[in-house]
């Protein structure tokens, strides 16, 4: 595996690669030296990324600019994931920039709503935030849940925010309540599209 990092809006992100596609991603929080070390452990070494790597870069900066961009196509390889996260993730990858879904939908996906822990811890093991969106899986009611990026929940509601999704209670970029912009996606809202 490669590595190489890249700024954002948000700071500085670090991706690492191998053949079938981005292994890890690691969303901003942490200094340079720190995003190095830890992609470095296993790591071929921080290199310039191909093309295809440049394309999966460019798409998550322009999704941090706020920009509507969908990155459930990038090239990701779950192959250390168990069989179940990668199931999970697959549902996650289906959920589009602004919109979200709750844990309990991520499972009832899956075939069985009570697994809605489980999908969180899956969730939260996530190696490639952002390129499967956890951040877009929410609690019930509404709440935010948990996130395991630099900056835990306040990083997720910031991605949220960005997005234009909204969640009860959490504040937007510029200040002021995101309330009632938009909910969770429930069965019902999806067979009115």
């Amino acid at each position: 595996m490669a590595f190489a990092l890249f700024e954002t809006p948000l700071g500085t992100c670090g991706i690492a690669w191998g053949e079938r596609g981005v292994q890890r991603l690691l969303l901003p929080g942490d200094t340079d030296e720190s995003i190095r070390a830890r992609l470095g452990e296993s790591n071929g070494g921080e290199l310039q990324p191909p093309r295809q790597i440049e394309g999966v870069i460019e798409d998550i900066r322009a999704l941090m600019r706020g920009e509507d961009r969908d990155t459930a196509s990038a090239p990701i390889d779950l192959s250390e994931a168990s069989r179940f996260e990668r199931e999970v993730y697959r549902v996650a990858r289906t959920i589009p920039p602004g919109k979200t879904m709750t844990y309990g939908e991520v499972a009832a996906r899956l075939g069985s709503p009570r697994l809605s822990r489980a999908v969180g811890r899956a969730l939260g093991r996530n190696p490639v935030p952002v390129l499967v969106p956890c951040h877009r899986v929410v609690g019930a009611q509404g709440k935010p849940g948990g996130f395991s990026a630099p900056g835990g929940v306040d990083a997720k509601l910031r991605l949220l925010a960005i997005e234009r999704a909204a969640v009860p209670g959490a504040p937007s970029l510029f200040g002021g309540d995101l309330t009632g912009l938009l909910q969770p996606e429930t069965a019902k809202s999806k067979s009115r599209s």
